[in-house]
């Protein structure tokens, strides 16, 4: 075999292959094997026909055509392994000489992953924020240990903001109610404009079985988009009252017997926090530093596949949630579907680029991964996923991800690496050590991956008459949980959820037996 390599673009080749008819040898036994087994000619045993009666009974063409299909993949496959070519896509294939008995000649047009010309990084530096918890901050995660303990109390008066009303809606569109638009005693906090548009405006005002009648857009349905009449009824109005700030209330919502030692234990744990939270910022700062500074040619067609792949798997989504794409841009606050994939684009390009930014990384700082490295992204991932680390492994097996598991690991430990070599500063020039965030990583019972400062975790929704609207609280209700990679060894980028599916392999043979023998193990 001969073959040669024509640059077509920084991400683009063409081999142009050359096959002596020697060397398709292999390929015409198993042909004529196959073949043998499936015609029947009379006179002779399935699998004894010679093959010149196979010819005669099939015709030559046929034959060879089904040689060349045979023979072409694995004659490329030994190509692109001689050339050392890293490619990313499927290739395409054109037969441009084939004669009987002398040569097969074909060319292969294939996207590779770009040449990339790394910076120094021997001189990296990033700033981040400075650890500072202020009175408010505290106030605000003191407030939501409030809202957990409070009280709802029936009123006879009119709803106003904050109070929690139970209500009935019908809808109705052209004078008819809709299929599953009608629902009777929910419960709904007036002012948290969190169902749907016009419903505060009709609520605030209506006392117990008073009604309103207000237009709105469907969100979901056949009818997405259609304006339809909903008519709201109020059965109950009740307020929500917050216990009292003082030493009664730190020791019911927490260990401590008085307000002040309890707002000391939030500062703390916000500060915990917010280092947890650096390493994760210097993280991002970095491979921002990098996508600045280095040039990276994309795959244009690699970037199309996957724009095509997220939309129709966004496509799918939306269906099943009985939704369309206005009725999703009107809800997620987006201007049009042109700016909708604008963004979606910027985002797949910038994954793509730093994919190919930590694979030229690992490849210069020869980074190699073994069974430890990955069973500790395989728990690492099964956690955020909430399944055990044995049905995570065996998802990656039966997707076939192992390949793609492995690369992405290999990246997240190139970046651990150039980070420990990194400079990390905060803004009042303090030096952050990320040694000393690391025994504090996040471990399955930290609740990992959940923000839940972020979250309304009062109960006061529930319909209780002067009963505590919360549940259990232990003393984690004070703390604004990090995310599960802020320090995983050192933090990493998300490229995985933002890389496309068609993810460089850039790991050897080696690497990927290691990842099976992991999978195994897990």
């Amino acid at each position: 075999m001969k073959s040669t390599i024509e640059n077509l673009g920084p991400t683009r080749v063409r081999l142009a292959i050359e096959v002596p008819w020697s060397d398709l040898d292999h390929a015409f036994g198993e042909v004529y094997k196959e073949l043998g087994r499936q015609v029947r000619v009379p006179g002779f045993r399935p699998g004894k026909v010679p093959t010149r009666v196979l010819d005669q009974r099939i015709g030559r063409p046929v034959v060879l055509e089904q040689v060349v299909q045979h023979a072409v993949p694995e004659v490329y496959s030994e190509a692109v392994r001689e050339k050392q070519v890293r490619v990313i896509s499927q290739p395409e294939v054109s037969v441009t000489r084939l004669e009987d008995g002398e040569v097969l000649e074909f060319t292969a047009e294939v996207d590779v992953a770009p040449t990339v010309e790394l910076p120094p990084l021997d001189a990296l530096a990033v700033t981040v924020d400075d650890v500072a918890v202020s009175d408010e901050e505290i106030d605000q995660q003191v407030d939501v240990m409030r809202e957990r303990f409070a009280t709802l109390t029936g009123v006879e008066r009119a709803a106003e903001d904050g109070d929690y009303v139970s209500i009935d809606l019908e809808a109705t569109l052209n004078g008819e109610v809709l299929e599953d638009g009608s629902t009777t005693g929910m419960s709904y906090e007036v002012g948290s404009g969190n169902l749907m548009n016009g419903l505060d405006e009709a609520v605030r005002g209506l006392s117990t079985d008073e009604s309103a009648t207000f237009s709105t857009a469907l969100l979901a349905g056949d009818q997405a988009g259609e304006v339809a009449d909903v008519t709201v009824t109020v059965r109950s109005v009740k307020a929500k009252e917050l216990p009292e700030l003082d030493d009664e209330f730190a020791s019911i919502a927490s260990e401590f017997d008085t307000l002040e030692e309890l707002r000391a234990d939030v500062r703390t744990r916000l500060s915990r926090t917010k280092v947890l939270q650096q390493g994760a910022q210097a993280r991002d700062k970095l491979v921002e530093h990098l996508l600045e500074v280095t040039e990276v040619p994309v795959p244009e067609n690699m970037v199309e596949q996957e724009l095509t792949w997220r939309s129709q798997a966004m496509e799918r989504e939306l269906q099943q949630a009985g939704m369309d794409w206005d009725a999703y841009f009107s809800m997620a606050g987006i201007e049009s579907r042109e700016a909708y994939d604008a963004d979606l684009r910027e985002n797949v390009e910038k994954a793509v680029k730093t994919q190919f930014i930590l694979d030229s990384v690992a490849d210069a700082r020869e980074v190699t991964v073994d069974n430890e490295d990955l069973s500790a992204q395989i728990m690492a991932a099964a956690q955020r996923n909430r399944v055990s680390p044995e049905q995570y492994a065996q998802q990656l097996q039966q997707g076939n991800n192992i390949a793609d598991f492995v690369a992405d690991v290999r990246r997240t430990k190139a970046l651990a690496q150039m980070l420990e070599q990194t400079t990390i500063t905060d803004e009042s020039g303090n030096v952050v050590d990320l040694e000393a965030l690391r025994p504090q990583t996040v471990s399955a019972d930290d609740h990992a991956g959940h923000d839940h400062s972020g979250h309304d975790h009062d109960h006061a929704g529930h319909d209780h008459d002067h009963d505590h609207a919360g549940h259990d609280h232990g003393e984690d209700d004070a703390e604004d949980v990090a995310t599960e990679d802020a320090v995983t060894d050192a933090p990493k980028p998300d490229v995985a959820s933002d890389a496309p599916a068609a993810a460089v392999v850039t790991d050897s043979e080696a690497a990927v037996d290691d990842a099976e023998g992991s999978t195994d193990k897990a």
